[in-house]
């Protein structure tokens, strides 16, 4: 069952006098429970796609439809966790989690229960009582995702959060998110610019073209899981997508 889809979404920008289009026609779908993660050439407009299907950004021409229908905003049933984890440092870690169900207004005790339970999920129930500001780069961004699915949405939505890490604590995050998919049954959009990182978390990868963007390639991951990036039977497919991101960068140059 198709979850999310994006038909023909154009986008441009304004670049001094000149009207630059960066996306140029985006045509996806994801099916219910599906990890696609896109990557493609710096600056092809991934993260700008990303927001569209968020409804933080306003497409040109297009549609983004959800279970059919199409999306006019931003809406609960989907949740972004951006690169830069974007926490309140002034709030404690189990603060910061309930937060969004507090706005939502669900009761003390229940949000309490349900972020222990995300809190676990994420091996941070030992960090409930400090402060954002006290933990690592890597454990701000569990703690961001564990806020993204305490909300429980059907999509979530991934902006290169693992871009910031290190590379040891960046695998051991790769296969946490593997596993967390795996028991949450998510509908996952994932951007990165590491095709190992896609590869090794992706059940599809979608490849952007440059500037005006379009998916030039889709290529099925079909692999088990857990998938850590040492594997070396993992290498053909990103030597497939490498493949068809080499002549684009080189368009860039």
């Amino acid at each position: 069952m198709v979850n999310l889809e994006a038909r023909n979404v154009v986008k441009h920008f304004q670049h001094d006098k000149y009207r630059l289009k960066a996306l140029g026609g985006i045509n996806l779908k994801v099916e219910d429970g599906e990890f696609v993660c896109l990557v493609g050439p710096s600056g092809c407009g991934k993260s700008t796609f990303l927001r569209i299907v968020a409804g933080m950004d306003t497409m040109d021409e297009g549609e983004i439809l959800f279970d059919g229908k199409p999306v006019t905003g931003t809406g609960p049933e989907r949740i972004m966790v951006f690169q830069e984890g974007a926490l309140f440092p002034w709030l404690k870690v189990s603060d910061n989690v309930e937060f969004g169900l507090k706005m939502a207004g669900v009761p003390k005790d229940e949000r309490t229960e349900i972020s222990r339970r995300y809190l676990d999920m994420m091996q941070l129930t030992d960090f409930a009582d400090s402060y954002t500001y006290q933990l690592s780069t890597g454990m701000k961004q569990r703690v961001a995702i564990a806020r993204a699915l305490v909300m429980d949405p059907d999509v979530l939505l991934m902006d290169e959060p693992f871009a910031a890490l290190d590379a040891q604590t960046r695998d051991l995050l790769l296969v946490e998110m593997q596993l967390i998919w795996t028991r949450t049954k998510k509908t996952i959009l994932f951007v990165t610019h590491n095709v190992s990182e896609a590869v090794v978390l992706g059940s599809r990868v979608a490849v952007f073209s440059g500037r005006p963007s379009v998916i030039k390639k889709e290529i099925s991951i079909d692999y088990k899981r857990p998938r850590i990036p040492e594997d070396g039977d993992l290498m053909k497919y990103q030597q497939d997508i490498l493949a068809e991101l080499r002549p684009e960068v080189k368009k860039g140059k």
